[in-house]
């Protein structure tokens, strides 16, 4: 991070150890208090509401609205450490320690992860529904979408834990000070957290979309020539629904939205850039968490049950008794 010579140490009493008080400029001052502050706040907001709906809600106690449940969890992760976790590094000294430094690191990373193994789990689910609705109700329950997020949160904690602690993924020539919590990443582990959390899950998300739209487009064009029901029904071909032509038009803005947020980031990181601890890094890394806003308000544009959910918990209809138990689908 860039300093001015003259620039306040954050420890005085440590003339030698101690790291120089970060200087920003007026435009990135500007950036992180009215506009990074703000959307923090939003995610945050936005997510709780996703999570208490899915939670409060028995019609919504469904494997997709799980996913989705489990995907709202990470991204509020990301609303409450991620975005205010850089303004702090960015906009002052580090006072709150090595543990917390760590600590912040850790959930940081396990939160991004956690949101592409959460887009992968959703697009595989996704796509049963569409390419096989027969099996679906069987391939697809409650209890196996909770063991694969418990997976999920179980690897992003373990890809976490090795690109943060395993030795042969730090800067051996970079020389630390008190007053900064940095992320030390060599070229190594930067191509190892790209493959691991970006090409591999995003190949596979790309693949089970491009099948899902082909499968989505030869429905659409059934549904619009004259196939009667009851030739359908004796053929016993899939039966196609409007939710699951939207489900694969939702599907493709969600991909399309976490593409945009999370390719800068990754395409950086793969040059070998120490990206987060510049002033570029600290765009395209929250271009990255913005992502984490977005998906709520997909939700809303596209799930009208969310809509009514978030009615009833706004005028506060929730706390009254048997809300639970209320039909918003």
């Amino acid at each position: 991070m860039e300093v001015q010579d003259g620039a306040e140490l954050c420890f005085p009493q440590l003339l030698n150890t101690s790291c120089r008080k970060p200087t920003v400029s007026w435009s990135e001052a500007v950036f992180l208090h009215f506009v990074l502050l703000p959307i923090s706040v939003l995610t945050v907001a936005l997510n709780l509401l996703v999570i208490i709906s899915v939670s409060h809600f028995r019609q919504l106690h469904k494997p997709t609205n799980l996913l989705l449940l489990s995907l709202s969890v990470s991204d509020l992760l990301v609303g409450l450490v991620n975005f205010p976790g850089e303004i702090l590094r960015k906009i002052s000294c580090w006072f709150l320690g090595d543990l917390v430094c760590s600590l912040y690191k850790c959930v940081a990373t396990v939160s991004v992860s956690s949101s592409v193994g959460n887009m992968v789990l959703i697009s595989v689910d996704r796509y049963v529904l569409i390419c096989d609705p027969l099996h679906y109700p069987t391939r697809v329950t409650v209890g196996r979408v909770e063991l694969t997020i418990f997976l999920c949160w179980f690897c992003s904690n373990l890809h976490s834990s090795v690109l943060i602690n395993y030795k042969e993924f730090q800067r051996d020539n970079y020389i630390s000070c008190y007053g900064e919590c940095v992320f030390v990443i060599n070229n190594v582990g930067a191509v190892f957290d790209v493959v691991v959390t970006f090409i591999i899950p995003v190949s596979f998300i790309i693949v089970l979309y491009l099948r899902v739209f082909v499968v989505a487009v030869s429905q659409a064009r059934a549904m619009r020539s004259h196939i009667t029901a009851v030739k359908l029904q004796r053929t016993v071909a899939v039966t196609v629904k409007r939710s699951e032509l939207k489900s694969a038009r939702t599907l493709g803005v969600l991909i399309s939205v976490f593409l945009i947020c999370f390719c800068p980031f990754y395409c950086v990181a793969l040059a070998g850039s120490n990206l987060l601890n510049t002033s570029y890094g600290i765009f395209v890394f929250c271009l990255l968490c913005f992502n984490s806003c977005l998906n709520p308000v997909i939700y809303a544009l596209f799930y009208s049950w969310f809509r009514r959910a978030v009615k009833l918990i706004v005028t506060l209809q929730i706390l009254q008794p048997g809300s639970c138990e209320a039909n918003i689908l």
